[in-house]
């Protein structure tokens, strides 16, 4: 089955500069709605992922990619919803002021319950995007880029 043609959307998992408290926010409508999520969207047509994932995060919580760097990690297609979504990982390099645009942000410590499927969406998918984001070491500025080369 070819996902080509597949809509991508995008989540934003930004770490702090300590990298010990997660970006969240309360999502205000379904699916999901009151749980707690990465900030991210829908990448737009003829726009490339990496600028959709920048222009998402800068939407929602004011933080510009002068501030942080991502890079893409993983990807999940879902069949039955047909859609991808395209995950980003970064770091903040300073601290910032959020800026909400709909949904509610706030930081959780890593000591959180990720798996807890009352507060968090995704079916328990977050737990295992922090596990995997926390094993590996983010790669050097000049070689975090877009892997896919999609525009």
């Amino acid at each position: 089955m070819t996902t080509t043609n597949y809509p991508h959307m995008n989540c934003i998992v930004v770490f702090n500069k300590e990298k010990d408290a997660i970006l969240f926010c309360r999502r205000k409508k379904d699916p999901f709605k009151g749980r707690l999520n990465f900030v991210g969207g829908k990448v737009e047509p003829g726009e490339s992922s990496m600028d959709a994932a920048y222009r998402e995060l800068q939407e929602e919580t004011g933080i510009t990619r002068r501030q942080i760097r991502l890079y893409r990690f993983m990807d999940f297609t879902y069949y039955h919803q047909r859609f991808v979504l395209e995950m980003y990982l970064g770091v903040l390099e300073e601290d910032v002021e959020l800026s909400e645009e709909k949904n509610q942000l706030l930081w959780l410590p890593l000591t959180e319950d990720f798996t807890d499927r009352e507060r968090f969406a995704g079916e328990q998918n977050i737990a295992h995007i922090i596990n995997v984001a926390l094993l590996y070491p983010l790669p050097d500025r000049d070689v975090a880029s877009d892997v896919t080369g999609r525009t």
